[in-house]
């Protein structure tokens, strides 16, 4: 019997331009009411960098996929959670979405941990999330990451027939 290799960590990159179609893509296949508040994304789609969404605020994971191909396999938005000067020493994690041929092989866990680093090179000390109440292994994954839960905003959302609690989480940045 033939021994399994472990799969390779992904790698982290910084997103460019050319990344919008596979992110757009990647977006609407994982689309749940498990993290999403959004309506399901319908056609035409709308660009995935904008004005608001740029690309140097995001960092994306390339992953060789089942096919055997190196693609996206996901991507985290890191951003000062507002334009103050006296809030510029904390980041915000505003989306994280990973494919889901990719789940479990560490890929989540890698774009957390380089988006920590990115925002400790950024000059924060602090990061912080939201997460919807039910989305369990999401809210998990960030503890184990060394968040907390800071704030409960209950039944914030109307999701899927039923009221659902925003989660606060964050962290402190070490050295």
């Amino acid at each position: 019997m033939a021994e399994s290799l472990p799969l390779p960590v992904p790698l982290v990159r910084p997103a460019v331009l050319d990344d919008g179609p596979a992110l757009t893509e990647l977006d609407r296949s994982t689309w749940s009411t498990l993290h999403a508040v959004q309506p399901r994304p319908q056609p035409p789609y709308a660009p995935f960098f904008d004005d608001r969404h740029l690309p140097q605020d995001i960092l994306v994971a390339d992953a060789v996929n089942p096919a055997g191909a190196t693609v996206i396999a996901g991507y985290i938005r890191v951003v000062p959670p507002t334009p103050l000067s006296c809030n510029a020493h904390v980041r915000q994690i505003q989306g994280l979405a990973v494919a889901a041929w990719a789940r479990g092989r560490g890929t989540g866990r890698t774009l957390i941990r380089a988006a920590c680093g990115t925002a400790r090179r950024q000059g924060a000390n602090r990061i912080t999330l939201r997460v919807l109440g039910h989305n369990a292994p999401a809210r998990a994954l960030y503890e184990s990451e060394g968040f907390t839960v800071e704030g409960v905003l209950p039944g914030e959302f109307f999701l899927g027939g039923r009221y659902v609690d925003d989660v606060l989480m964050g962290r402190p940045l070490g050295p």
